[in-house]
């Protein structure tokens, strides 16, 4: 399986984020994926290759253009207005205020597109979501091209980005893209089954009235779990998306049978609904070890997922999401894929 990698991604790296009331260093940072390159390369997955330039048609399919200005010019704006430090939003519109009325100040931009204020921006967070977003694509279009599988190894990560709106750590849905870019290619149906912990809200709220594009997420109960406001079972999808959106929320301490249970209902609703090719949003934060998470999964298991998501026998995309256990980070994605491989 070919690795798409972009060096590009260093170039985000926020000093700070804020939680629990206190500035700390962020979860998601750079460090991640080293870990996860050397492991690579100690198990022999050592076809890893730079994407080439970002294809900006299919995100434009996708995302607000006011949106992609935002993120695109953000810092430059940011540091105009005399800011001292990173882009973080101070505030946010809240019910009763108006949410379709962008400002036209920097710092009340940043809060209308934002929707967690401990994902900041910094002057190369641009130029690394892009690289991002460069490797999704290469690896779609290796896929496309032939090839069974290929993984993505993007960061920052994707699926919490909405069609107009950051947070999560995320700033463009690199999952959702590469779901366009097989439609576009002419798969009649694509599913998009994401097994992060958190909920990938943003890829719900990109595809919610789509039938042609299945969404799956397995994810901690939004009662208890970022980004709370979103991933309920009952949500289903609209009008003509309805009855294609599946969430399964699962409670603080959810060990792998049950886990499992959730991946092999979603892995049956793709097999039913003529799904010609996957997505997989690879998180790996439902690790037992996981600061910001709750489930229980041991390292094994991530091995156990990776074969029964290769039963489906479907052309697929890798994209790294979350995952925070550094030290354990490599390993557990690792074991995804060569599960998927039958290594």
């Amino acid at each position: 399986m070919r690795t798409f990698f972009s060096e590009d991604h260093r170039l985000h790296f926020p000093q700070a984020e804020l939680t629990g009331g206190q500035f700390v260093t962020p979860f998601e940072r750079p460090s991640r994926v080293e870990y996860v390159l050397n492991r690579l390369k100690e198990q022999g997955l050592s076809d890893i290759v730079a994407p080439g330039a970002p294809d900006m048609a299919p995100v434009e399919k996708l995302l607000d253009p006011g949106f992609l200005r935002f993120l695109e010019t953000a810092w430059g704006e940011w540091k105009a207005a005399g800011m001292a430090g990173e882009v973080i939003a101070a505030g946010m519109p809240a019910r009763g205020m108006h949410t379709d009325r962008c400002p036209e100040y920097i710092d009340g931009k940043v809060g209308y597109y934002c929707h967690a204020s401990e994902t900041a921006i910094t002057g190369g967070t641009w130029k690394a979501a892009l690289s991002s977003l460069a490797s999704a694509q290469a690896a779609q279009r290796h896929v496309a091209g032939g090839a069974d599988a290929a993984f993505a190894l993007c960061r920052p990560p994707g699926h919490h980005a909405t069609a107009d709106q950051y947070g999560g750590y995320c700033f463009i849905n690199n999952a959702a893209v590469v779901a366009q870019m097989f439609r576009d290619g002419g798969a009649g149906k694509v599913a998009v089954l994401d097994i992060d912990f958190h909920h990938g809200n943003g890829t719900q709220n990109i595809f919610y009235d789509r039938a042609d594009v299945l969404f799956l997420s397995l994810h901690g109960a939004p009662s208890h779990a970022y980004p709370y406001y979103l991933g309920y079972a009952d949500e289903r999808g609209a009008g003509a998306g309805e009855g294609a959106n599946f969430n399964y929320p699962m409670l603080p301490g959810t060990p792998y049978a049950p886990w499992a249970e959730a991946l092999d209902d979603a892995i049956a609703q793709i097999r039913a609904t003529g799904v010609e090719a996957l997505v997989i949003s690879l998180g790996v934060d439902a690790y037992k070890e996981d600061p910001i998470s709750f489930f229980k999964l041991e390292s094994e298991d991530f091995t156990d997922a990776g074969r029964r998501i290769a039963g489906l026998g479907l052309p697929t995309v890798f994209c790294m999401e979350g995952g925070y256990a550094i030290e354990a980070v490599g390993i557990n994605t690792v074991n995804v894929l060569e599960g998927f491989l039958g290594a």
